[in-house]
């Protein structure tokens, strides 16, 4: 997770009295390579044991002992994201509670609910992608599609593309998800008003779906979580506070990564992409080897002692799970993202976490990448960038960073 506050490298740089080294991109972030579980410092001061190893982060991500047990603020210096510190949160229950609010979830995301959302999913892409070539060359496919493109999928899903008071547009989703996703530094003053009216125009929508349900995500979510009776009204509220604003800003991350890679480092794989078979193999790659900030380590509290990967790791200690360092292991994924993208990846991403908090948003990212990429390279195999990776300017701040802007032609 990036710990600078401004908005993009350039704000970032403003005024400063030296020009700072570029950021690489994050497919050249390097990670601590893979070994036994070891003692580390956090960012924040906190002791902690560091978990590296695919199989011993997989494991972590799995134990019950291992839990997220008042680990709301850990981890991170300066200020911590809402979506990460806000106890309601999805991400931060164990137990009970979690395995409650997590079924509730299930009901909503049903495999035959999923299938019915793809064809309008393949839809909104095919839409973006028309209209960025119907303006022509040259464009910035972060204004003109790796923005575009998840905002139309989430408020068609969560049923705010329509008039009246449940409509939301880009603009002030945009200023709600940056306030709920700042991370690091002193947090920007109009951040706790944003939240305020996301906070309340969330309770409002789940009132009037509550009296007025229709097929959208909200009203599912709402109807199962009456339905169970014990899910606390904060938890549905914060739910569906974190499906809108994270689940848009997670693919808009992923695409503009993925396009920065491909177009920047390997623009003779970008035609293939056209060939569906090329586009699974390839896209699920990204994802795994792409993460979407600059620290990829997740945090739990052991409630008992727990042996990883042969040491013993104490109750009560920290430990910090590095998903980015599992997902590099050459001892289970020998071949990186360089080598070739069709081949099927050697073991299952750690990308959307394991276990009981695996990410309930990963066939939402999974299809919008692939329906964008194979859309994309079909109508535009020549599709270039036209600045290299080291001039990009990254959006910061975020628990994300990702492209400010992706200048191509073709």
């Amino acid at each position: 997770m990036s710990s600078a506050a401004p908005d993009t490298a350039t704000d970032a740089r403003a005024g400063a009295d030296t020009q700072l080294p570029p950021l690489p991109p994050l497919h050249r972030l390097t990670v601590t390579p893979a070994q036994p579980p070891r003692p580390t410092t956090l960012p924040d001061g906190t002791p902690a044991w560091l978990v590296t190893r695919y199989h011993d982060v997989r494991q972590v991500l799995g134990d019950p002992r291992l839990t997220r047990t008042d680990l709301h603020e850990v981890g991170t210096a300066g200020s911590t994201a809402d979506v990460a510190a806000n106890p309601a949160s999805l991400f931060n229950q164990d137990g009970p509670d979690h395995r409650r609010l997590r079924g509730t979830v299930q009901k909503a995301f049903t495999p035959r609910a999923i299938a019915g959302w793809q064809p309008w999913v393949g839809a909104a892409v095919q839409q973006a992608v028309d209209a960025l070539v119907a303006a022509g060359p040259p464009a910035d496919l972060v204004t003109a599609f790796t923005r575009p493109v998840p905002f139309a999928v989430t408020t068609r899903l969560m049923g705010l593309d329509g008039d009246g008071p449940d409509h939301l547009d880009e603009r002030r989703l945009r200023r709600w998800t940056l306030a709920l996703l700042a991370q690091g530094g002193e947090p920007a003053a109009d951040h706790g008003e944003a939240l305020a009216e996301f906070s309340s125009f969330t309770e409002e929508l789940i009132e009037r779906r509550r009296r007025a349900p229709g097929p959208d995500l909200v009203s599912r979510l709402v109807r199962a979580a009456d339905q169970d009776g014990t899910v606390p009204a904060d938890a549905l509220a914060f739910l569906v506070l974190g499906l809108t604003a994270s689940g848009n800003e997670s693919v808009t991350g992923a695409l503009g990564n993925a396009l920065a890679y491909l177009l920047g480092e390997r623009p003779e794989h970008w035609p293939r992409l056209a060939d569906p078979g090329v586009t699974e193999h390839t896209a699920e790659r990204l994802l795994h080897f792409i993460p979407l900030g600059d620290d990829e380590a997740t945090v739990r509290r052991a409630t008992a002692e727990v042996e990883v990967g042969g040491v013993a790791i104490p109750a009560g200690a920290v430990v910090a799970a590095s998903l980015g360092s599992a997902n590099r292991d050459p001892a289970v994924h020998p071949a990186g993202l360089d080598a070739d993208l069709d081949r099927p990846l050697d073991a299952p991403t750690l990308a959307f976490s394991a276990g009981p908090h695996y990410c309930i948003g990963a066939w939402r990212v999974r299809l919008e990448m692939r329906e964008s990429l194979r859309r994309l390279a079909t109508a535009l195999p020549g599709l270039r960038l036209t600045v290299p990776l080291d001039r990009l300017d990254w959006q910061l701040g975020s628990t994300t960073r990702s492209p400010a802007a992706l200048p191509v032609s073709w």
